[in-house]
């Protein structure tokens, strides 16, 4: 029994994610109906399946007064009109993970999970490579691609690394992971949460579990992860990029280090004894402070579960980066070229801008309700120059006006499938031998491209369109 059956659902959403929902649900004994603004392939299969399907920009007040529960897109804020409709209809509105935890089935796989404004795939990958690297069967999912609900039906797998979006945490009720970690935080999606607060306040559901005798890990260099964390009942870890006190994983002479686990893994015992090794920072991919903390924080996730030090050391140091993430790209006439299209905010954009000494900088997009002012300031002394582009690439400009009134700017205000090529080809008459062009948005993607991946994909197709002389 999954205790759906007979239930009617309200499924709001026909993308990747509400589909898979949908058949969940249906295969769950539930009686489902599949909203969504405009027809699409995927309305199309459900309802080639029997499942009931609307097109609409909302839905009757009798379906609404019939269903039990919504479950949202997490694109689906708290002050969407149907959102707000259910809840004062009675509704349990929730999305695709918290669905994925109650249709767990039985000996199903335990999830370790991570979130933060950034670093997220990053962290649930090495994760994963750490975990294969033990010799368990794992698998990065959740916000990262596939549907977290479709790798929990299949079972195939022991342990689960769930990367976890704010949206997604905003929108779970019970979903409690074994261990769960909080990255990082910095200004994002606030137009969807509405405040900061809402924003930092979502993302602590990541450490329910916790309370359920599992741990919560945080970073004790972000001020208000650790306070959060300090906060959380139960289990406590944190990571830090200076030296570790006892409870925390940290770096002492360039080698990640565990003084939160000791040699007695999961247990906790020896807590505080000497550091135990883990890698050198050096072998770390994506190179990068940034990177360092998101491989602590994989690294305590593993070390929760119960895994070694030496496979922690061999999945860091095999661990293949994700692309679009600090990727060089090329190097052309002395200029190398990195693609960061994955820095699709400030803070994520900061991380990639002080890994390097000088360089043009190409930005812009949908800021997303962020101030890019601050981060224009942080890194004004090393730019040679920028490349705007996208919707909001005006903010861009006259923070670079106040910060770094000297330095040259070029605006492409063209907005087609050829406006890459032009913003390249502008990087490369600001940049110099020695110099890098650096791809780190500072905002999202969408005013242009159908994804931060796609972004990427063009910027290389232009680098590699440059006259090599």
């Amino acid at each position: 029994m999954t205790g759906y059956e007979g239930r009617r659902v309200l499924v709001a959403g026909a993308g990747i994610s509400g589909t898979a929902c949908a058949r969940a649900l249906v295969d769950a004994g539930a009686v489902v109906t599949v909203l969504d603004r405009s027809a699409s392939a995927g309305l199309a299969e459900l309802a080639a399946a029997g499942v009931d399907t609307l097109v609409a920009p909302e839905p009757p007040t009798a379906l609404l007064a019939q269903a039990s529960e919504l479950v949202v897109s997490p694109v689906f804020a708290p002050h969407h009109p149907l959102v707000v409709a259910a809840q004062a209809a009675g509704l349990e509105v929730y999305c695709e993970p918290e669905l994925a935890w109650r249709l767990r089935p039985a000996g199903a796989a335990d999830w370790l999970a991570l979130t933060g404004t950034n670093g997220k795939t990053t962290a649930v990958t090495m994760l994963a490579a750490i975990l294969s690297a033990a010799g368990l069967s794992a698998r990065a999912v959740g916000n990262i691609g596939d549907p977290l609900i479709d790798a929990v039906r299949a079972n195939e797998c022991r342990v689960l690394a769930v990367e976890l979006s704010s949206y997604q945490l905003h929108w779970s009720r019970r979903l409690a992971p074994l261990a769960g970690a909080y990255l990082n935080l910095a200004d994002d999606h606030l137009d969807w949460h509405g405040d900061r607060d809402a924003y930092a306040s979502a993302k602590t559901a990541v450490w329910r579990g916790a309370a359920l005798g599992g741990t919560a890990i945080g970073n004790a260099d972000d001020p208000t992860v650790a306070a959060l964390l300090a906060a959380v009942p139960g289990r406590q870890v944190s990571f830090t990029l200076g030296e570790p006190a006892p409870g925390q994983l940290g770096v002492v002479d360039g080698m990640l280090v565990d003084r939160a686990f000791g040699r007695g893994e999961s247990t906790g015992a020896a807590v505080g004894a000497q550091p135990v090794q883990l890698v050198a920072a050096e072998q770390v991919r994506p190179a990068g402070a940034h990177n360092v903390a998101n491989a602590l924080a994989a690294a305590a996730l593993a070390r929760a579960y119960g895994v070694g030090p030496e496979a922690v050391a061999a999945g860091l140091a095999g661990y293949v980066p994700q692309p679009h993430r600090n990727q060089r790209v090329a190097e052309v006439a002395g200029v190398t070229y990195v693609d960061d299209s994955k820095a699709t905010n400030p803070h994520a954009a900061l991380a990639s801008l002080l890994s390097y000494p000088r360089l043009v900088w190409i930005a812009g997009g949908q800021l997303k309700g962020v101030d890019p002012d601050e981060l224009v300031s942080r890194v004004a002394d090393r730019l040679a120059g920028a490349v705007l582009l996208g919707a909001d690439r005006a903010q861009i400009t006259a923070a670079l006006r106040r910060h770094a009134p000297t330095i040259p700017v070029i605006e492409v205000s063209r907005s087609d499938d050829g406006a890459m090529a032009d913003v390249v080809a502008a990087a490369a008459r600001l940049a110099g031998p020695g110099d890098t062009v650096l791809l780190a948005p500072a905002a999202a993607s969408y005013d242009m491209f159908d994804s931060y991946a796609q972004r990427g994909d063009r910027f290389a197709a232009a680098v590699a369109a440059l006259p090599v002389a």
